[in-house]
């Protein structure tokens, strides 16, 4: 489907929702109207028959009339509510269809790592960056696992595995609004900090017997008041009986009351981020997948929903304990401590299941992500793998920018042309070929389509140096900042695990001599470690170290004619630039020349 069919078909689901969202406010009025008028009614003939002038049973007859008022009230509420989700949810889509997605989504930096070997270099993260463009995310723990994916390189099988569910969740629409709907309201969240703190919290250890005999205790003091109201037995009796149950309440709660106090502090945040992970992982109970890797998640979430449902119910009854008309009861009857324990005993059995639950939710959601991008994105395709180093591209472009204008390039890094010497004036494209080779590499390993007509590339452990810059917090030049960071390329590559480097104006801070005898020391070790990648330059002393020994190819970019320096075509061109525009740029500072 082209763009703007895309766009279209979303505006008009928009549409929809919106005549939906006004029905649904409409019959939410009616049901207002309604539930007021019976309760009116109620009052009045409840004054009616105080003063007997009616029946006393005829105000019961308002009562199934306020209930049926009060429950289709409730219903169309939520049904108000899931309909404006719902049109929140295609409004963003349409504007990452649009291209107005920058700035109204995610960025990811969270997740941001400032010594990670290409993530700022290649806007992995951040304002306007491939996470934000991907992240449909409904959670946190969602947000999470999409990070992963883009920031780590896993193995092959991993990506086949990846690349495989993508694909049976491209055109699974009604998914992704299940997805984006889930919980009672958008703040609701599910954070993967707030059960890891939890998870991770001290035990809180206490003896079974301990916990028998104060239930069977709490047990006996309510039928000893019970049978008292009864007038079974005298008052005198259940004060006699009671009392020492009471005590001994009493001496466990003081016992217990610290740690009980420490991890009710710790399940408040729990108990308001419980729902959507439960919701999220029946959904995914629900399904029934064909792919391997889906497959394999869903089994992950098998029981999950169940086992939350019971730990939800449990911390209801914690913040009802807290409410000021059972308050009083629930410290005689030690409920706090109890429900702690019982949280407890649910932590030890299911804690460690827990983390697995978590784990395959941030999968699914990074997984729904990727799918979500691949389906608005028809023109993108999967790409194909190879067992040597290698990036082949036909018409690559980059992700970020915007379709119309995204100009396409063909690469080939391989074992005969092991690396591109770019060169070219500033301002001519060379950078954003280098991100382009980048971040569909990232895209690829992540399972998703990429921006090329096709794209087919080994395994590679993915390096960049494009925006590095001074460090006055580790006190480092941008210099030795760039330093560090191609150390950190060339620790990461080895014959077992090729690098795909991308590195733009390396030793920019040298002069030219001294720059062509480190770079060509840095090139070769990466050749010798089975690397291949790209070097961009404005130093035409460079190109020298382009040479067939190493597997060097020199391609440039231009202008567009040959005309004006500064018309630029971001075309990849054969050869070394010959271009100059140093008359051009002194123009653009203001220079009279």
């Amino acid at each position: 489907m082209l763009a703007s069919e895309l766009a279209a078909a979303y505006a008009e689901k928009i549409r929809i929702l919106q005549l939906g969202l006004d029905e649904a406010r409409s019959q939410a009025a009616l049901a207002t109207g309604a539930l007021l008028l019976a309760i009116v009614l109620l009052l009045i003939l409840g004054v009616s028959a105080i003063r007997k002038q009616a029946p006393f049973y005829v105000p019961l007859l308002m009562v199934p009339g306020i209930a049926v008022a009060g429950l289709r009230l409730r219903r169309q509420r939520q049904e108000v509510n899931r309909t404006w989700r719902l049109r929140g949810h295609y409004e963003h889509a349409l504007q990452r269809v649009n291209g107005e997605w920058v700035g109204n989504g995610s960025d990811g930096l969270e997740f941001d790592d400032p010594n990670h070997i290409y993530s700022n270099d290649l806007n992995v993260l951040g304002h306007g960056s491939l996470f934000e463009l991907l992240c449909t995310a409904r959670t946190s723990i969602g947000r999470r696992g999409l990070a992963g994916y883009l920031l780590s390189v896993p193995t092959m099988v991993e990506t086949h595995g990846r690349q495989e569910a993508v694909r049976e969740l491209q055109d699974q629409q009604d998914l992704r609004e299940r997805l984006g709907v889930l919980g009672k309201f958008d703040f609701n969240e599910s954070s993967w900090e707030t059960f890891a703190s939890w998870l991770d919290s001290p035990a809180l250890t206490y003896s079974n017997w301990l916990r028998a005999a104060v239930l069977a205790s709490s047990i006996l003091v309510i039928a000893v008041v019970v049978t008292g109201f009864l007038g079974v037995i005298p008052w005198l009796m259940v004060r006699d009986l009671a009392v020492p149950l009471l005590a001994f309440h009493a001496a466990v709660g003081l016992h217990y009351r610290d740690r009980v106090k420490q991890m009710l502090g710790w399940l408040g945040p729990i108990s308001v981020e419980t729902q959507v992970l439960r919701e999220g992982l029946h959904l995914m109970e629900e399904q029934r997948f064909q792919s391997a890797k889906l497959q394999d998640l869903a089994g992950k979430a098998e029981g999950g929903s169940a086992a939350l449902k019971y730990l939800e119910r449990l911390l209801a009854a914690v913040s009802e304990r807290n409410k000021d008309w059972f308050y009083g009861p629930s410290i005689l009857l030690l409920i706090g401590t109890q429900l702690c324990w019982a949280i407890e005993s649910w932590r030890t059995q299911h804690g460690a299941a827990l983390r697995i639950w978590l784990e395959a939710w941030a999968e699914f959601e990074a997984l729904n992500s990727l799918a979500n991008y691949a389906y608005e994105n028809s023109s993108t395709s999967f790409p194909e793998f190879s067992g040597s180093p290698m990036f082949e591209a036909k018409e690559l472009g980059h992700p970020l920018l915007p379709f119309d204008g995204c100009v396409r390039n063909d690469i080939e890094l391989n074992s005969q042309s092991r690396f591109y010497l770019v060169s070219g004036s500033n301002m001519s494209g060379k950078s954003t070929l280098l991100r382009a080779i980048g971040l569909n590499a990232v895209l690829a390993f992540a399972g998703a389509p990429v921006r090329a007509s096709a794209l087919r590339l080994s395994r590679l452990s993915v390096g960049a140096s494009l925006s590095v810059a001074d460090s006055l917090l580790n006190g480092k030049s941008k210099f030795m900042v760039e330093v560090d960071r191609l150390r950190q390329i060339l620790e990461t590559a080895s014959a077992d695990a090729p690098v795909l480097f991308l590195v733009d104006e390396i030793f920019a801070g040298t002069n030219s001599r001294d720059r062509r005898v480190a770079t060509e020391a840095v090139v070769r070790t990466l050749i010798d470690r089975g690397a291949i990648g790209a070097l961009s330059t404005h130093d035409l002393a460079l190109a020298e170290i382009a040479v067939p020994e190493l597997g060097g190819v020199n391609v440039h970019t231009g202008s567009r004619d040959g005309g004006d320096p500064m018309d630029f075509d971001y075309r990849l061109k054969p050869g070394i630039t010959n271009e100059t525009n140093a008359l051009a740029i002194a123009r653009l500072a203001g220079v009279p020349v």
